[in-house]
């Protein structure tokens, strides 16, 4: 449910698992290219699709479907659910691609799921890694984490999706898996700003680090377990994502940290406004809820939200009081 460049992908990676699929797309002229061509000249243009229907009618894609990939931006996923739920089968699997916590709610994804459809938590998997679509549409190796209490479903998930190139683990821990994936995205806007700053590899190295600090002790105040954080839902996607030129949240931070507006980094990245740009201030939210202290979130969300200047936000991360690490 969801035909952007990472949907497509991981449509993709089902499909050349055996599993049979169908990709729902809001734009009629997305679905129509997927069902009559195999490709998704909007969001994925270089990679040809396997044999995958296409439609633009949710009741269709919904039809009987066991597990249900939910792969819309994380602030529509509420009201695309509400306008689903009714055509989704009671035992069905509601997998969660999308990477965020819901501004107002501060609500995390699978939260949101069981909130909008009345589906029981056991029945809800998220997944997450270091998988950018464009590497994983070419079958460049990667590894991902299916994380749900259910054990046995996030079995049934991980034999869906399992290739010889993409390689999923699972687990219980599923705020962990939804907290690195949602603040990974803004610790990379930080990232592409030091980069388009003109800072080097020691900067970058920090920023991950004290990033990944920030991230452990979030979730382990919402009740993550650190391992989680330490493996391919936190530190693997975090690296990718701070790294890695196809990174939207990385190029868009790239710009700023350039001197450009958030119109100009907007219009860098096809257009479309990076998820961190729209988490950070929900993230910095909960972070404040729970008492947890997120410099480089605050840091982030007063550049893209209070006008701080990106100047502004390294004196003042450097201006902290020095303390143990």
């Amino acid at each position: 449910m969801g035909a952007g460049s990472w949907g497509t992908a991981f449509a993709k990676v089902l499909a050349e698992a055996g599993t049979e699929v169908t990709i729902w797309a809001r734009r009629p002229e997305v679905a129509k290219a997927i069902d009559d061509e195999h490709r998704n000249p909007f969001y994925l243009p270089n990679a040809q699709l396997p044999p995958v229907r296409g439609t633009a009618d949710h009741r269709v894609a919904l039809d009987g479907a066991d597990l249900v990939v939910l792969a819309v931006p994380s602030q529509s996923l509420r009201g695309n659910l509400a306008a689903w739920r009714d055509a989704i089968a009671d035992d069905s699997t509601l997998l969660s691609l999308a990477k965020g916590v819901e501004t107002g709610t501060l609500l995390r994804m699978s939260e949101v799921i069981a909130e909008v459809t009345g589906a029981a938590s056991d029945r809800i998997a998220v997944l997450s890694g270091p998988n950018l679509a464009g590497e994983i549409a070419e079958r460049q190796p990667a590894a991902t984490v299916i994380a749900c209490t259910d054990a046995d479903r996030a079995a049934a998930v991980q034999k869906a999706c399992a290739t010889g190139y993409f390689r999923p683990y699972t687990n219980t821990d599923v705020i962990g898996a939804e907290i690195g994936g949602a603040c990974k995205n803004v610790i990379a806007l930080a990232s592409g700003i030091a980069a388009g700053m003109g800072l080097g590899d020691n900067t970058s190295a920090s920023i991950i680090t004290r990033g990944l600090a920030e991230i452990i002790r979030l979730g382990v105040a919402l009740g993550a377990q650190p391992a989680t954080l330490a493996g391919l839902a936190g530190i693997g996607d975090l690296v990718a994502t701070c790294t890695s030129e196809l990174s939207r949240n990385r190029s868009f931070g790239y710009v700023l940290g350039k001197g450009g507006s958030m119109l100009e980094a907007q219009a860098a990245t096809s257009g479309q406004v990076a998820e961190g740009v729209k988490s950070c201030t929900s993230v910095r939210a909960l972070a404040a809820a729970h008492g947890v202290e997120m410099p480089l979130t605050n840091a982030v969300h007063q550049v893209c939200h209070s006008g701080l200047s990106v100047g502004e936000a390294v004196e003042n991360l450097l201006g902290r009081r020095v303390k143990p690490e």
